[in-house]
């Protein structure tokens, strides 16, 4: 089956392609340059992601993104980050992201208008990453630009210029990255703050601490998961509550609802499309055999509508229970900052959904997806509201 997965079309609404081939052919070869082998359904997308004797987070990445590495480099790693990324500290981070949700919709509210992604969706936890890491709010647009390099990096596995492109302009930003943080790191050195960064220093598990490269990696990381999940997640529950409205009306008479609503979305609309693994040896799944080293992808998304695990599983139910989607991943890798992402939706959605009245889409246009292969969501997403009905 010839699948281009680079089309907006594709990358828009994905889901009846991914119907389609679980039915048919639940393992697929996408020929070079990109070279890969999708696999589709439930148990498969959960065996390549907690199997890991099978198959190996060591993928064509970022040599110091913990995420990409195996035991007992990233057992170490993932230890020190986690003194770091207490429950308690993010907790801690409500009270800011309240006040910092409520000034962005206070910029926009007068007007009855706004693009939900340019004005909210992504400036909310680029802020709340950048406030974490204790970057000063004169830096935030460097931080932007940052982001916006790092999240193109999926496109060098597309080939041809737009490829080279990418990793040209990753390479650069790493480098104005690590003088950043040299630059940080020696402030902090002098002057000890109560920050990620900080915490990230003093961090030390059986007598190591963390380098300045893997701190570095891990800055790249919470880049891109730690905002790129929140802002799709942010925009595909009010795609999925406004297309349903329904259960939007649902929600709003029935607000304890809501953790059970962001779930739904999770599993509905999954911030990220795949996760990457390869086999540690020549693996068959599906009637196929994978050949060792090659790049596999864990279809997260398409698991999450998989029938054989999900009731109904093209109906969007904000009162689905269980709902054991596969959007923060399985096993030693399941992602960290999950309560962060979980946390800013239930303020984000709170905000939105009280505050603004009579909230619809300003336009019937398919909307243009993230400049990111792996992720879903929309690059844009103007929307209207009543002005009269958002005093609060």
């Amino acid at each position: 089956m010839n699948i281009n997965i680079f089309s907006d079309e594709m990358r828009r609404n994905p889901f009846p392609v991914y119907e389609q081939i679980r039915g048919s052919s639940p393992v697929l070869h996408i020929p070079p340059p990109f070279d890969a082998w999708p696999v589709f359904d439930y148990e498969t997308v959960k065996r390549v992601m907690g199997d890991h004797d099978a198959f190996s987070s060591a993928v064509p990445a970022p040599r110091n993104w913990f995420l990409f590495m195996d035991p007992p480099n990233h057992t170490k790693l993932r230890a020190l980050i986690s003194r770091a990324f207490t429950p308690g500290s993010i907790a801690g981070l409500e009270p800011g992201i309240r006040k910092l949700s409520c000034q962005l919709l206070n910029q926009r509210i007068e007007s009855g208008k706004m693009d939900l992604v340019a004005d909210y969706s992504v400036p909310l936890p680029m802020m709340v990453i950048a406030g974490m890491i204790g970057i000063p709010t004169a830096d935030w647009p460097r931080f932007n630009h940052w982001s916006n390099v790092v999240l193109k990096l999926s496109y060098s596995r597309s080939g041809g210029p737009e490829a080279a492109q990418a990793l040209a302009d990753f390479s650069a930003v790493t480098m104005e990255m690590n003088d950043y943080l040299t630059d940080m790191l020696s402030l902090w050195c002098s002057e000890p703050k109560d920050d990620l960064l900080t915490r990230l220093m003093q961090a030390e598990v059986d007598g190591q601490r963390l380098t300045q490269e893997e701190i570095l990696g891990f800055f790249q990381l919470l880049i891109l998961g730690g905002q790129e999940t929140t802002t799709n997640l942010i925009n595909n529950a009010i795609l999925c509550l406004l297309e349903n409205p329904g259960q939007l009306q649902k929600l709003k008479s029935t607000p304890s609802l809501l953790p059970s609503a962001i779930e739904e979305v999770l599993r509905f609309r999954s911030p990220f499309l795949w996760m990457m693994r390869t086999p540690r040896r020549d693996v068959e799944l599906g009637g196929q055999t994978i050949p060792a080293g090659k790049l596999v992808l864990a279809m997260v998304a398409s698991a999450n509508r998989d029938s054989r695990q999900f009731a109904n599983a093209d109906q969007f139910d904000i009162t689905r229970q269980p709902n054991p989607h596969l959007s923060f991943g399985h096993g030693i890798h399941f992602c960290i900052g999950a309560a962060l992402a979980r946390m800013e939706a239930r303020i984000a959605l709170s905000d939105l959904l009280g505050r603004l009245e009579g909230l619809r889409l300003a336009t019937n246009e398919p909307w243009t997806p993230r400049k990111a292969l792996h992720v879903h969501g929309p690059a844009n997403l103007p929307i209207q509201f009543d002005p009269a009905g958002c005093m609060k």
